[in-house]
């Protein structure tokens, strides 16, 4: 089993019923704010159920201004096992955080993970 993981800029989310401080937002990817890059990638781990599942898994998250990705969750999604075993690897990734105005700011991304046979 092979794995395609590839990095989008904003996702759905929804948004807070207040406003957040500067400390506290989140922004989208454009209008003067950068996307996070990703430095260190955790491969997921494919339940072994006897069978291979193939298809997508997506996955929204915030980047933190530390890089860290929090929030991490499923938007599309595949098979509970599948789908649990993608949120693991995407939660020990590693990110160059977004910029905004020169300093590092927390920004929503989706990722897409393809789960197929080889």
């Amino acid at each position: 089993m092979r794995f395609i993981i590839l990095l989008m800029s904003a996702l759905l989310f929804a948004s807070a019923q207040t406003p957040p401080s500067p400390e506290e937002a989140v922004y989208e990817v454009g209008n003067g704010v950068s996307a996070p890059r990703l430095t260190k990638q955790v491969q997921p781990q494919h339940p072994s159920k006897g069978f291979k599942v193939t298809g997508t898994v997506l996955i929204g998250l915030v980047v933190s201004p530390s890089g860290e990705p929090t929030k991490v969750h499923v938007v599309l999604s595949l098979e509970k096992d599948i789908d649990q075993a993608a949120v693991e690897a995407v939660q020990k990734w590693q990110f160059n955080p977004g910029m905004k105005d020169g300093k590092p700011v927390a920004v929503k991304v989706a990722v897409e993970i393809r789960f197929h046979d080889m």
